[in-house]
């Protein structure tokens, strides 16, 4: 579907007559919307699930919000401005969901998993107002793609978990990065789980307790 600034997929609140709870999915580079929109079965179903593929299209293999490329020293480098377009578009999804699809725009959830997560980190720190609750699969934050807002962060939470054998975004990256949600004095749960580059099904678990509460 194309009502939104990406293609996406939707499962719809069971909810009718009131606004429902919106969480908004961005995946992992060279994946797609459907790998995320898999866990939709499992989640609430008062919830108004939206999951978007991002618009860089990767060798026909999967899609990408952003490049990511390799230098001569072996040091990854990624489109800073891309990435803030994908940001700025995600933010927008935000408002369209509620003009079209009747969801509370004060009760919206954003999942990520690796570039997804990086992603929905910066679209949460730099539109506070617009987001209630972050869950951030593997990922980090990156303060390149965040333009601080001025606005209060103090009803944002974030449900963080790392796979301590990740070697394709390394554990102690997610760690290092936790000093900037500190620093600023933000709600967050971190939690660690002994895989790798992925959701372990205790993991989901956890993040599902979490949920479930934050959306009552």
């Amino acid at each position: 579907m194309s009502k939104l600034p990406f293609f996406y997929l939707i499962k719809k609140s069971c909810l009718v007559d009131v606004p429902s709870p919106l969480l908004i999915m961005a995946h992992g580079y060279g994946s797609n919307e459907n790998d995320l929109f898999s866990f939709s079965r499992a989640l609430p179903d008062k919830l108004t699930i939206v999951s978007i593929r991002g618009d860089i299209n990767i060798q026909n293999i999967g899609y990408a919000w952003y490049d990511i490329n390799i230098d001569f020293n072996g040091n990854k480098i990624y489109d800073i401005e891309k990435a803030i377009e994908s940001r700025d578009k995600v933010a927008d999804c935000i408002e369209k969901c509620t003009e079209i699809y009747n969801t509370d725009k004060n009760n919206v959830t954003l999942l990520g998993f690796s570039q997804g997560s990086i992603l929905v980190n910066a679209v949460a720190l730099t539109y506070p107002e617009k987001v209630k609750n972050v869950i951030a699969f593997s990922g980090v934050v990156d303060p390149n793609i965040i333009s601080l807002s001025s606005k209060s962060l103090k009803n944002l939470s974030f449900y963080i978990s790392h796979g301590t054998l990740d070697e394709v975004l390394p554990y102690k990256l997610s760690k290092e990065s936790l000093k900037f949600l500190e620093k600023n004095n933000l709600n967050f749960v971190f939690e660690d789980f002994p895989v790798g580059h992925g959701v372990s099904p205790e993991n989901f678990k956890s993040m599902l307790s979490w949920l479930t509460k934050k959306l009552v």
